[in-house]
């Protein structure tokens, strides 16, 4: 049998704060992939046993309070498992794994939004999206527009973020949901983070795409200020080593995303 194995991405973000100590690990658009990929180029890679291995050795190694588990969205959709079992099995193994925070994508609508809201009820972490408006749905009470943890001496604001919907999820989903701009949003709870928070880190989990179409985790980080850190998704874009993006005040973003299909898992070490 072929050994399955996990891809893992190691970068440092520069924050000054070196005597603090944070490892914040990352997926996205993994896709309802619980087994390892089975045919093709990546054949006998990924799959959620590995990637809860490498999870634990990495809490183990690095001590759990020292240890984020984020995801930018897109954790559904794309194998049977999502279709015959509705999500179910993906956010139990979110729970099994210990996720602190997740991001929506836009493969989190396909079932509608009452079929979301009661999988999100099931999920142990904050779901965040800051740009969209769920009034008159179940989600306005579930998902939150930010969260904030304290993790290996840091107290982090996390902002969600999601993509325009309406051209890629059917039009009956996306007429009961309203759009926001994104930019506008993350400059107003990133200085709120920032200012009356006091958030010594703001991330945003970005369902934008990582560098094209109106919206992008790009031309997010050019057009904000106060966010230090962008984990993206949607894109599928995988980024071997992290990007620099200065903001408008000259002062550099860091973006990192991780492909798909759960093939890689981001290791990103602040304050070394």
């Amino acid at each position: 049998m072929k050994k399955t194995i996990l891809l893992f991405i190691s970068m440092t973000l520069s924050l000054a704060l070196a005597a603090q100590r944070l490892t914040i690990l990352h997926t996205n658009d993994t896709h309802s992939h619980v087994d390892p990929v089975r045919s093709g180029a990546d054949a006998g890679l990924g799959g959620v046993v590995e990637r809860a291995a490498y999870i634990d050795s990495v809490r183990a190694a690095d001590g759990r309070r020292n240890v984020l588990l984020v995801d930018a969205g897109d954790f559904s959709q794309g194998s049977s498992y999502f279709t015959i079992l509705k999500g179910d099995v993906e956010v139990d193994l979110m729970n099994a794994m210990g996720y602190d925070v997740t991001a929506l994508g836009n493969h989190e609508f396909d079932n509608g939004l009452e079929e979301l809201s009661r999988r999100l009820r099931n999920l142990r972490c904050p779901a965040v999206c800051a740009n969209y408006e769920f009034s008159g749905s179940d989600l306005s009470r579930i998902v939150r527009p930010y969260t904030i943890i304290r993790r290996g001496g840091f107290r982090i604001g996390v902002i969600g973020l999601l993509t325009d919907v309406s051209r890629v999820v059917e039009k009956h989903i996306a007429d009961k949901i309203r759009y926001i701009d994104p930019v506008e949003v993350t400059n107003r709870y990133a200085a709120y983070l920032k200012d009356v928070k006091k958030c010594d880190i703001v991330m945003c989990l970005s369902h934008l795409g990582y560098d094209s179409g109106p919206d992008s985790d790009v031309r997010l980080a050019a057009r904000t200020r106060n966010v230090d850190l962008i984990i993206g998704g949607h894109s599928h874009t995988f980024l071997e080593s992290s990007v620099e993006v200065p903001d408008l005040d000259g002062k550099p973003v860091t973006i990192v995303t991780d492909g798909c299909w759960g093939l890689y898992v981001g290791n990103l070490k602040v304050g070394r």
